[in-house]
């Protein structure tokens, strides 16, 4: 009887958390630019060759570190996020206002926000990156967006013409840009504007509008 030979490619579960949550938590202490492989393998008790061998970049750790924080123990080993699906309670305006106010507590968390302007840094010069993010994280919850405008379209709801990809794209880039910039306040009212004026010229002719007063 033969021995295999071990899998570098194989993650240990429990190393593999540790280095995604000390991580986050060297980003939030110090940022991305004090962050280094040497001081996460420190802070998870693991050689930095175990972090090189998993991950071909700190960009790649980060990934998978704001990652971690969504994605299901059946997903844990690969990194995939659990399944992404927003709110249907047959209200269009309320289930996307529900979304975008947890989008703005998602900005203002530290452990959400670090590792995420981390990440879009990396993007800017890391074209491998920037694709992986566009796979498994941009283009899963993007289609979840789709899926219930889709929905909405097909009970009356938004106009039967009405371009989702246009109203996904209105409704999250002010989010983003107000994030990144600063350009402005970053709160309830702000995405709840948001979708009033979004879904004004795709609303379908005789659909109910959104109520004003709605908490």
């Amino acid at each position: 009887m033969t021995s295999r030979a071990p899998d570098p490619g194989r993650r240990n579960p429990r190393s593999r958390a540790a280095i995604l949550a000390a991580t986050r938590e060297l980003l939030a202490e110090a940022g991305f630019r004090a962050l280094t492989i040497e001081k996460i393998a420190a802070r998870a008790g693991v050689g930095k060759q175990t972090i090189y061998r998993w991950w071909p970049s700190k960009g790649a750790v980060v990934f998978d570190a704001l990652l971690a924080l969504s994605e299901t123990p059946e997903g844990a080993e690969s990194g995939t996020p659990g399944t992404v699906e927003l709110p249907d309670t047959g209200d269009i305006d309320a289930d996307l206002r529900t979304v975008l106010r947890a989008t703005v507590a998602e900005f203002a968390d530290p452990a959400f926000e670090a590792p995420l302007r981390a990440l879009y840094i990396e993007m800017i010069t890391d074209a491998d990156l920037a694709a992986d993010y566009r796979r498994r994280m941009a283009a899963p919850i993007n289609e979840a967006k789709r899926r219930r405008l889709r929905t909405a379209q097909e009970q009356g709801q938004l106009h039967p013409d009405a371009d989702l990809d246009l109203i996904v794209e209105m409704l999250y880039a002010p989010l983003t840009q107000r994030w990144l910039l600063g350009t402005g306040p970053l709160d309830r009212d702000f995405a709840d504007r948001l979708v009033t004026n979004a879904l004004h010229a795709a609303r379908a002719p005789g659909a109910a509008a959104p109520d004003d007063q709605r908490e």
